[in-house]
Parts: C-alpha cells; sequence; structure tokens
C-alpha cells in the first residue's frame, strides 16, 4: 500500500507556502488513514544501521542474560519484557515479541523525574544504551515538529503541544519477533491493535509484517521507503481531537511458512505526553453532528488503564 509521503524540511525550512502545504498534507492523511510516511526526519544518516546493529546484538544475549533486565515491579516501563507477556486490548493471547524499553532521561530538574523509573542500562554492551539514548532523542524532536503542524491544522497554536511533551513519558521500544518454531496456536506476532499515545514514529523494519486497516476494513500492507520513517496517530490524540484525527487498527502478521525461521525487527517511538496533559476533547472537534464521545481524563490516567488492557500493569 502507498501511504502518503511528505517531507518535514518544507515544514522546518520551507516558506510560508511550503509550510502550509505540508500542514494540509499531513491533516488530511491523518483524517483518512492515520498513517503517513515521512522524509527528511531529524533521525541522522547511520544511526538507524547502529541502532538495528546493536539491538540485534542485546536479542542475541544468552535468555537467562536478558532476563537480568526485567523488572516485574515497572510494568514493563524500562529495560526488558520477555516473551508474551503483553498482549492486544481484548485478547487474551501473549504477543509473540520480546522487547526493551528505553524511556525519558530528564536532566533540567524537573521535578516530573520523581514519576519515572530510571533507565535499565545493559551492562554487557554499553554502546547499546548510547546509541539508544541518541535516537530517543531524535525521534523526540522529529516528533515534536510533527506535533506542531498537526496543531496548526486543528487550528490550535503552532507550539500548543511543545510544554505537554517537554520531558513526557515517551517510550523507545526496539522489538524482536522470534522465529516461528510450530503452527501458532492463535497468537500472531502483534495482534490488531490501537497505539495509546499521541503519535508513534516507526524507523523502517527489518522485515514486511506491517498491517493497516482501512476504510473499507480490509487489511492492506504498510511499508516506508528507504530513509523514511511511518508516524501514525495514536489513541491519546484521537481522544483529544474528538475522533477527527483517527488512531488506525493495525497489525504484525506472521510471515511465510517458509521464513518462520526468520526474525523481525522493529523500533517504533511510542510519543506520550507529561502525565497531567488533559485528553478532554478539544472544542473545535465537537459539533452537532460529532458530540463529544469520550469521558474527561488525563494522560496519566489514561496511560494507567491502557497498560493494564494490555496485560503489563496488574
Amino acid at each position: 500500500m502507498s501511504i502518503p509521503s511528505v517531507d518535514l524540511a518544507d515544514f522546518m525550512h520551507g516558506d510560508a507556502a511550503s509550510k502550509q502545504n505540508f500542514v494540509k498534507q499531513l491533516g488530511e492523511a491523518y483524517e483518512n488513514i492515520g498513517f503517513v510516511a515521512v522524509r527528511n526526519h531529524l533521525f541522522k544518516d547511520g544511526l538507524e544501521e547502529k541502532l538495528y546493529s546493536e539491538v540485534k546484538k542485546f536479542f542475541s544475549l544468552p535468555h537467562e542474560t536478558k532476563l537480568k533486565y526485567e523488572d516485574p515491579h515497572i510494568a514493563g516501563q524500562r529495560g526488558y519484557t520477555s516473551f508474551g507477556k503483553e498482549h492486544a486490548k481484548g485478547s487474551t493471547v501473549g504477543d509473540l515479541k520480546e522487547f526493551w524499553h528505553f524511556g525519558q532521561e530528564v536532566t533540567d530538574g524537573d521535578g516530573i523525574k520523581n514519576e519515572y523509573p530510571e533507565n535499565i542500562w545493559c551492562d554487557e554492551l554499553p554502546e547499546f544504551n548510547k546509541v539508544g539514548i541518541e535516537a530517543y532523542k531524535a525521534m523526540e524532536e522529529t516528533g515534536k515538529y510533527m506535533l506542531r503542524a498537526i496543531a496548526l491544522f486543528l487550528g490550535l497554536d503552532e507550539f500548543y503541544f511543545d510544554a505537554k511533551i517537554h520531558n513526557g513519558n515517551s517510550i523507545l521500544r526496539p522489538i524482536h519477533y522470534g522465529p516461528l518454531v510450530g503452527e501458532p496456536a492463535s497468537a500472531v506476532r502483534a495482534g490488531q491493535h490501537e497505539d495509546i499515545n499521541l503519535i508513534t514514529l516507526l524507523m523502517g523494519a527489518s522485515a514486511d509484517g506491517l498491517e493497516v486497516l482501512n476504510k473499507k476494513n480490509e487489511w492492506v500492507t504498510v511499508t516506508a521507503l528507504p530513509e523514511q520513517i511511518v508516524v501514525n496517530v495514536g489513541d491519546m490524540l484521537q481522544r483529544l481531537t474528538n475522533n477527527r484525527l483517527s488512531s488506525t487498527t493495525h497489525r504484525v502478521v506472521n510471515p511465510p511458512r517458509e521464513m518462520w525461521g526468520s526474525s523481525r525487527y522493529s523500533i517504533p517511538f511510542f510519543l506520550h505526553p507529561r502525565s497531567e496533559m488533559r485528553l478532554d476533547c478539544l472544542p473545535q472537534c465537537i459539533t452537532a453532528e460529532n458530540p463529544i464521545n469520550y469521558e474527561p481524563i488525563s494522560g496519566g490516567e489514561y496511560l494507567d488503564e491502557r497498560l493494564r488492557e494490555i496485560g503489563l500493569k496488574k
């Protein structure tokens, strides 16, 4: 499937007309499908290659070594989460994946630091830690500009989201979908779901498998061209905009049988706001034809609710 593609340089460095055209293209893509491919993002050349190299090294460590970095007391929010722990909302079957979480590093004295668990560092792979945080910051900065364009599309001040995502509870999640050793009972690599956060930024995965559900209720394959990232709307933004911007249902399907022996790696960045951000529906997104669809809630309250639904929090 060819998803709409936009050039972030038009928004960041273009003239007024180029910037306005970017906002229009982006908003229409999100209203129609919820996914867009972005070129000229801030994820520097070579960083993706370095990150994937380190991620593969980590997931190749012995199982006992990886388990040192799994903390059952923090709902999977930092460090390692082993196979089958997470499942899609409404499902009881664990996804066929293991993953790692890098979280926010608060360095400016902001008191919100006390809300977050400390990052967990892998002793065996210091470069994994370093490159992970470097990638986190690049994705976070890219996401800031994407949200500025979204704000303008919604008729908000361009910088509406800036303070709300400063030191936000965002997550960089390297994922390993392991080889299939037999016919899966019912699980796919990741069951159909919508993302919890405001927006998700996804660098190219190591293999195909991502599918989205279109307006005709058909599953279609999504791939981004090299040097592009895919950015999609999450449930928090859908909630804030009272369904004006759609959080698209997507999944990661199992490969053809002849490729069961291969792994798949994927590294999404889930851009979350600070916990105190209100997700109450924006007044300009409420009309007689589209009355309020959601009860008032904060970002922190909503995240807590969703972590329980997907099995990471008890």
